[in-house]
């Protein structure tokens, strides 16, 4: 996932909070925290914002 205000996150599916089918597409505006991954940071608990 790319951000504006620094390096881009990675984000696994199963991080995302939605009923259903969970995606993201591009352009999609999205909260999330930060958590400390295996890997390094990624992103936590995403949740789509409304428009």
């Amino acid at each position: 996932m790319g951000r504006t205000d620094g390096p881009d996150l990675f984000i696994d599916y199963k991080a995302i909070v939605e009923d259903g089918y969970r995606t993201l597409y591009e352009g999609d505006l999205v909260e999330f925290e930060i958590v400390q991954g295996p890997k390094g940071p990624q992103a936590a608990n995403v949740r789509k914002q409304l428009n």
